[in-house]
């Protein structure tokens, strides 16, 4: 999928995830292992504390080797609306940044969980106050971590001011941004210039695609060019991984489909059509 290229593709789980607001396909971490290997993808990006039995490393590991695919970066996603971390989040985190000692070169992909835009100066600080500290403390165990703003009504990283607050605030030191070209679209903003804007930043990124009916299409169905935002990762030298996160709405029913049709999509029609 990757022959050629500076960076390569995986597939976040979080297309599962939607289905039965995370019941559906609780404790199928290994089966989407094996349609993310299937599809064609040669990395993963879990979601921590949705990984039921394979939070254990030695099970991880074994089950990735078995499909030949990587970690290629693990979700930490908390609502973190304190001051500082609550006493359960730092061990969360903890817990995260210890699974990731074990599989050198993953990501520490930190990720807020929207709870409502109020308060917003006051919780933006608090915000990039925790995301670094929380990297500061991976970064003390040799793990590269990447900040991933995210786009429903209810976040406080949506808006063009929310980016440049925060991203200008991130500890560079410690961490990076990860563009998530969907989530970059559904607040206002066009992908490839933001990307562009604060290319310095960025050290992972996720893909999917967008329609504004009322939001996310299936990979290739919308609105994002997702052809020239590759082909300026692949001019640029880009090294890291390409996650897909695919949040069309097929992936309620049918999440090994959407997963199945990304892979043949970025095969078959994307990486063709890059110069």
């Amino acid at each position: 999928m990757t022959e050629k290229l500076p960076f390569r593709f995986g597939s976040e789980v979080y297309t599962w995830f939607m289905s039965g607001n995370g019941q559906t396909h609780q404790g199928r971490l290994g089966h989407m292992i094996e349609i993310i290997a299937q599809a064609g993808f040669t990395g993963i990006q879990p979601i921590f504390t949705w990984m039921g039995d394979l939070v254990d490393p030695e099970r991880l590991a074994a089950k990735l080797k078995e499909q030949g695919i990587e970690l290629a970066a693990l979700a930490l996603a908390q609502e973190w609306n304190g001051a500082e971390e609550s006493e359960n989040e730092r061990i969360v985190a903890d817990n995260a940044i210890s699974l990731l000692t074990h599989f050198p070169g993953a990501v520490l992909n930190t990720v807020q969980i929207p709870t409502g835009r109020h308060n917003l100066e006051e919780r933006r600080k608090s915000l990039v106050n925790i995301v670094n500290t929380v990297s500061a403390r991976a970064k003390e165990k040799g793990i590269e971590c990447s900040f991933h703003p995210n786009s429903p009504h209810s976040s406080i990283i949506r808006t063009e001011e929310d980016y440049k607050i925060v991203l200008e605030s991130l500890d560079t030191r410690v961490t990076g941004w990860t563009p998530d070209v969907g989530h970059i679209i559904n607040g206002d903003m066009d992908p490839l210039s933001k990307m562009k804007e604060y290319q310095s930043l960025i050290n992972h990124v996720h893909y999917k695609d967008w329609d504004g009916a009322p939001e996310f299409a299936l990979m290739g169905k919308g609105k994002v060019d997702l052809v020239s935002i590759t082909q300026w990762l692949k001019d640029i030298n880009y090294g890291g991984w390409i996650i897909c996160e695919d949040e069309g709405a097929e992936a309620l029913e049918d999440p090994d489909f959407v997963t199945l049709h990304d892979g043949r999509w970025i095969t078959n029609e994307l990486i063709p059509n890059l110069k």
